[in-house]
Parts: C-alpha cells; sequence; structure tokens
C-alpha cells in the first residue's frame, strides 16, 4: 500500500494557479475515490480548517482558462461551479477532514509528489548555478581568444588600397584627394 498511487500521476494533477502549486477538488476527489460533491461538503463544514493560503475558489475566468488546457470534455467532469483548488497544506488539512484510510494513504503520496517537485526546482536551480560558474571560469580563459578574433575580423574588415592599373576616370578622381601624384600630365 505504499505505492497506492504513482507519484508521477500526482504531479501530473498539479497545476500551478496565482504564482501557487495547487491541484484541483475534481482531481482529488477521483484519488480519494468520493464525488467532488462529497469532498466540497466536508471542506465546507470544516471551513476554519481552509484559510485562503490553504484553498481558494476559481474565477470564472480561471476555470475557462484551465478548461481551454484541456483538449476534451469529459461528460459529468466539469461542473458549473468553478472548481476549489488546494495547496500543499490544503491538502494535508483535507486528511483531517476526511477521515478514510484511503485519504491518509493518498495524502502521503501527494505529499511526496511536492516534495519531489521542489527537489526537481532545488536541482534545476544547482543545475544552472554550476553552468554559470562554469561559464564564468572558462570566460576568462577564452577572452583572449575571442579578442584575438575580434581584432582579425576588424583588420579584415577595413578598406584595402588598391595596386595595379586603374581607370582614367578612378585616376583623375585618385588625384584630386591630394595624394601627392595629382595631374602629371598637365
Amino acid at each position: 500500500m505504499n505505492d497506492i498511487i504513482p507519484i508521477e500521476k500526482i504531479t501530473g494533477l498539479i497545476h500551478l494557479i496565482r504564482g501557487r502549486k495547487v491541484m484541483l477538488d475534481r482531481d482529488l476527489a477521483c484519488l480519494y475515490e468520493v464525488e467532488t460533491r462529497v469532498l466540497k461538503q466536508a471542506v465546507r463544514r470544516n471551513i476554519k480548517r481552509f484559510p485562503e493560503d490553504f484553498m481558494f475558489d476559481l474565477t470564472l475566468d480561471e476555470d475557462r482558462s484551465l478548461r481551454s488546457q484541456n483538449v476534451t470534455l469529459k461528460r459529468g467532469r466539469h461542473s458549473k461551479y468553478p472548481p476549489m483548488v488546494f495547496t500543499e497544506q490544503g491538502v494535508a488539512m483535507l486528511s483531517s477532514v476526511l477521515k478514510s484510510d484511503r485519504a491518509i494513504q493518498v495524502n502521503i503520496q501527494i505529499m511526496r509528489a511536492f516534495t519531489k517537485m521542489r527537489q526537481m526546482i532545488f536541482d534545476n536551480s544547482e543545475l544552472r548555478k554550476q553552468i554559470d560558474e562554469l561559464r564564468a571560469d572558462t570566460d576568462g580563459k577564452f577572452r583572449i581568444v575571442f579578442e584575438t578574433l575580434d581584432q582579425l575580423l576588424s583588420f579584415e574588415s577595413r578598406p584595402k588600397r588598391k595596386i595595379g592599373f586603374m581607370a582614367k576616370e578612378k585616376q583623375a578622381e585618385y588625384g584630386k584627394r591630394g595624394n601627392g601624384k595629382n595631374e602629371r600630365n598637365a
């Protein structure tokens, strides 16, 4: 009973809404194997246990936006009322409201999923930090190479003085510039 629900399935049900990681009431009801209305009733009866940072109702716009992210709507899956969403702390509080053994086991798995997500974010930031450190180390070593390449490219982009035969029009233009070789035949 340790892995009653795979953590990967739970992490797929966690959404980012209003800058918080939350789970929808209907998804939680499905995991707990209870009807959504039963879950909502239990929450409403114990509303003091669910402050705004534990649970909040979605606005109609947020609900529509969430529905538009799901390609197909399943019959009976979407209520005409916006869903409640629960933060990690709200999900933990649900175990005290829904007192079944399944609710306890599911909550344990959900807590593990939230912990795993936090660890993934931490690992990602650690990886980013290591890449930045590596970039800083190599930047100093390769700066000389890049400066040399820049100098070579800027040297090659300077206009070169042409050597060889010039047409009379060009020679006259060249002579007007005052190069010391103007009008020999005058």
